[in-house]
Formats: C-alpha cells, structure tokens, sequence
C-alpha cells in the first residue's frame, strides 16, 4: 500500500494553524503510565505532543514521513526526530513506555503499524491514539460548516477520514483498552486563525489542486458577518483511545 502524504505542502501553516490537545489528556497518561523513560510520538507532524510528552518524559523519539513537517516542529533538548514510515522504524525492540499518535492512525497501515507496536514498545506500556473531531463554534456558525464540510469539500476527502467522524471507534484496536474520560479542546480564535485552520484540510487542497480556486474564500465571505471581529471560543472534542501492550 502506498504512503499517503498530504502535509507536506504546508508544513508552516500546520503548526501555526492545527490545535493542540489539552493539558488534562496528558495529565490522564502520566497517571496512568508506570513509567515515564522513552516515548514515540508517531505521525508527530509539528510535534506538538511530542513536546508536551517531553515536560515529563526523559527522552522522546517523534517519526514523521514529512520532511516539511519536522522542518517547522517545536523543538526541546530531549526530542529526536526522524523522517520514518510509521509502519517500518529503526527502532530497538522494546524502547518505549508510550507510544502516541495524534490525528494520523487512519493514514496508517493498521496490521503493519501495530506489528511495530508491539516489537517496540516494553512491556506494560501504553499506546495512546488521539485526535479532535468537528471544529464547533456558535448554531449558525456551524450549520455553515457543516454545509461546507459536505456539500463542497465532501467529495474531496479521503476516505479515509470516515474514522474520524466515527470517532475512532471503527479503527481496529486490539489492545487491552483502558476507560478514558471525555476531553475538549477550547480555544479563542479569531476568523483569521480559523480561516488559516480550513485551509490545512487536506480536502481544500485537493478542491484547490482539481479547480483552479480555494473554496475557502467564498466560505470566509458567508460566515464573517456571524463571527464578527472579536474572537470567538472554538471546541475541539477530543478522540482518545489507549491501550496496554
């Protein structure tokens, strides 16, 4: 199966515009983990949560197969990065203690994916997956997204994305599952900063690539008038899942 890339283009505008996940996500891993030595943050992207997970962490390996996407990560002493394929590493057996992927298992080949796992991870550590759903703001504000969402952009996406919208709870995950409890991610965002977040989905592009013309533009016209020029809070509902090896 190919490797699907469709980040590498706007590296930058990824880690400037993409949300991040709450404190409390990271606060729930550490108490659950036993042991805090090695983690891999895999499909790091702009390594945000590698470099949330380097706070507590004495070292963190972070994997992406953008080069542009590690160009424009955040940095910290005890963060290696490397360009790899999530399913095939360079890795030693049994390294890790935790091993995240955020917003990037349904890129993956699952099997092969978790066969490296489970050669890299030690026993009793944890696997964290993690995302965000649909961006939610005020009724008005989200009728409009949800119409954009599927009505113009829809056929654009991959189908792949279908497991984000189910939540991650289609994905095979044959772990021992651990209860998580329900997260959200808040945030105050002008329009602009929203407008920058619509133009990284990967649909957009591909609008864009297949048009000539950026959807979001006539988008950005429909829904100025409800936002306003001040900032408005916008809510990421958190995906997790965890697993122990």
């Amino acid at each position: 199966m190919p490797i699907k890339d469709n980040f590498s283009q706007q590296g930058d505008k990824y880690a400037k515009y993409r949300p991040n996940y709450p404190k409390e996500v990271f606060d729930f891993l550490n108490a659950t983990l036993k042991n805090k030595h090695t983690a891999w943050d895999c499909g790091t992207g702009n390594g945000q949560v590698a470099f949330a997970l380097a706070k507590t962490f004495d070292h963190v390996f972070a994997t992406d197969i953008s080069q542009s996407q590690i160009a424009h990560a955040f940095h910290a002493e005890n963060i290696s990065y490397s360009v790899q394929a999530a399913e095939q590493t360079n890795f030693p057996d049994k390294q890790f203690d935790l091993i995240t992927v955020a917003q990037a298992i349904h890129w993956f080949d699952f099997s092969r994916f978790y066969a490296e796992v489970q050669r890299t991870a030690k026993q009793n550590a944890l696997l964290s997956v993690m995302g965000y759903g649909r961006v939610q703001v005020s009724k008005k504000i989200d009728d409009a997204i949800n119409n954009f969402y599927q009505n113009i952009i829809g056929p654009y996406w991959d189908a792949e994305r279908q497991y984000v919208e189910e939540n991650y709870n289609t994905i095979p995950f044959p772990f021992d599952e651990i209860n998580t409890p329900n997260f959200e991610n808040r945030q105050e965002w002008t329009l602009a900063h929203f407008i920058g977040y619509l133009n990284t989905w990967s649909a957009v592009k591909k609008f864009i690539q297949q048009n000539g013309f950026n959807p979001v533009s006539n988008f950005r016209a429909e829904i100025e008038p409800l936002w306003g020029s001040k900032k408005r809070e916008v809510i990421f509902p958190i995906l997790l899942r965890v697993g122990r090896l």
